[in-house]
């Protein structure tokens, strides 16, 4: 099993080297991102472990452009940034998983070695209506060739629509499988996909009375 660590501090991917080695691990080390991710772009190793804060190129950017290289090798992501927005922007960009500094080195180990179990898996192939593209891996949403700014709530909307082209969607469905926890209230619903309409068009969507909405799949 071979692991790639990128980390710019010398000491601590020294420990991190040595310790992998210890567990029968085959390990590389970058000290940068640019090299982290040519090496990383290479599809050889079975885990990578990404530090945020790297020189020529930080963490999320890293796995940014290995997933839009379409190399799909697990990446834990470790930081000493510990916030919630700080871990989902990890997992946002392709990340598999986010472990913060200080850690536990067996619990490091043991999520490595999940990750090499899961290997790489495909991710979510980019789904297209009319000329409206979604990408759930890089979570780029474009029109007509031009990025469309959404909001992660916006984006999960649109996304269940896309997977749902030319059916009709309740309102209590979209709450209930975008939304948590939102109770009886619908108008959050009817809020979001005006937003979506002011961003992508009023056609996009349309309403069917006393049932939902629909997003429209033009004609071919």
């Amino acid at each position: 099993m071979r692991v790639l660590v990128v980390e710019d501090e010398r000491g601590v991917a020294r420990a991190l080297r040595r310790g992998l080695l210890a567990e029968g691990f085959a390990v590389d080390v970058a000290l940068d991102g640019r090299r982290g991710l040519d090496l990383a772009a290479s599809g050889e190793f079975d885990a990578v472990l990404v530090d945020i804060m790297l020189p020529g190129l930080n963490g999320y950017d890293l796995v940014t452009r290995l997933r839009a290289l379409e190399v799909w090798t697990p990446v834990l992501i470790l930081s000493a940034k510990d916030g919630e927005y700080d871990i989902a922007d990890g997992l946002d960009v392709g990340a598999d998983d986010y472990l913060t500094k200080p850690f536990s080195f067996v619990e490091l180990v043991a999520r490595v070695r999940a990750l090499v179990r899961r290997g790489a898996q495909a991710r979510p192939a980019v789904l297209t209506v009319g000329e409206l593209t979604l990408d759930p891996a890089t979570r780029v949403v474009t029109q007509r060739g031009y990025e469309v700014a959404t909001t992660a709530r916006e984006f999960a909307l649109l996304e269940y629509f896309m997977r749902r082209p030319g059916h009709v969607v309740s309102k209590s469905e979209l709450r209930d499988h975008v939304w948590d926890a939102v109770g009886d209230d619908l108008n959050i619903v009817e809020v979001y996909v005006g937003y979506l309409r002011r961003k992508l068009g009023q056609r996009v969507i349309e309403t069917v009375r006393g049932a939902g909405y629909r997003m429209v799949v033009p004609p071919t």
